[in-house]
């Protein structure tokens, strides 16, 4: 298949290395070398996840993997959440290091002594977060990009509930750094209006999940084909801990138990990473739950990566080269 010969140069493909302005951010489980090097040789920017792997050795063995598939930029996400026995964080920041990975993707709590300690390594950080108010917090500590996510997107949007198209101009307005867009795009068209509201790149995770490459079980993303926009379930309100899910019997019974006063200890095994991983694993979309964004709404197909990235890219700029063209007067 022919690489993509279209181009959109921003302030991210500049800064990053990358042809192309999409990004394809941590996800749990489906971050894995098969993916990630897709994307690399499609043009984009994909993200290996280091906690998907069980140990730093194994991020390591990870990385090594995705080199033996492709020559071209990626990079590691490392996503750091409060925990009572939190995974070894310093030792896979160090295995990143050590591995000559250039760019990482930092989220969750904000990353102060990993900034500190990747920024002189000569690793690019971009700070994924959900707020301009983390959002300013990142670039003071020294990031080199935002990742902005809207209340459209899989997994967790926040407790502020603010959508795309007034948190992308909101933070570009603020911040001095470049602004990634995330949370509901899958197409030109969102590339586009992405780049209207001033940012510099979209990220994107429920479209590269259903792409021939993800590693995830053809039932899934058969079941993201047919989904809705209304086919999501935001469960943790309560906790104030929101996670955006596919609707299934178990998110429902989340809901419901939360709704009725319920907390966390009796939801805990309903909501655990490893029934979400065998969702993937096994095909079956009630076996747990896992994360999917509205965007679902708008993915028909699951093609190869480098038709995505093809897609994505020509359409975008018979966008702007065209059809937005014959607007003006």
């Amino acid at each position: 298949m022919a690489a993509v010969t279209a181009r959109l140069s921003t302030r991210f493909t500049d800064q990053f290395g990358v042809e192309h302005p999409i990004i394809q951010g941590g996800m749990q489980w489906v971050g894995r070398a098969e993916l990630v090097a897709a994307v690399a040789e499609a043009g984009a920017l994909g993200f290996l996840t280091a906690l998907t792997q069980p140990t730093p050795e194994a991020l390591a063995a990870e990385i090594a993997r995705t080199r033996e598939m492709t020559d071209r930029t990626f990079g590691v996400n490392l996503t750091i959440l409060p925990s009572i026995t939190p995974p070894p964080y310093a030792e896979y920041r160090d295995v990143i290091i050590e591995s000559g990975i250039r760019v990482v993707e930092t989220a969750g709590n904000i990353p102060a002594e990993h900034v500190d300690a990747f920024r002189p390594a000569g690793v690019k950080v971009i700070h994924k977060c959900t707020s301009v108010r983390h959002a300013l917090k990142a670039q003071q500590l020294g990031v080199d990009a935002v990742s902005i996510d809207g209340f459209e997107c899989a997994g967790h949007p926040g407790e502020d509930d603010i959508p795309g198209l007034v948190l992308i101009p909101r933070a570009v307005d603020l911040l001095d750094v470049p602004v990634i867009a995330s949370g509901g795009f899958a197409d030109g068209r969102g590339l586009v209006a992405a780049l209207a509201l001033g940012a510099s790149a979209i990220n994107m995770g429920t479209r590269f999940l259903c792409t021939e490459e993800a590693p995830v079980h053809q039932n899934i993303k058969e079941q993201i084909v047919t989904a809705t926009e209304l086919d999501t379930q935001l469960i943790m309100r309560q906790l104030r801990n929101t996670s955006r899910v596919a609707s299934n019997d178990v998110s429902r019974r989340v809901a419901e138990l939360l709704s009725g006063g319920a907390e966390f200890a009796d939801v805990r095994d309903l909501v655990s990473g490893a029934r979400g991983r065998t969702v993937y694993e096994q095909g079956d979309p009630n076996l747990g739950v896992w994360s999917v964004g509205l965007s679902q709404g708008i993915i028909h197909d699951i093609p190869p990566v480098l038709e995505l990235v093809r897609r994505i890219v020509e359409e975008a700029v018979e966008l702007v080269d065209v059809r937005l063209r014959t607007l003006l007067a």
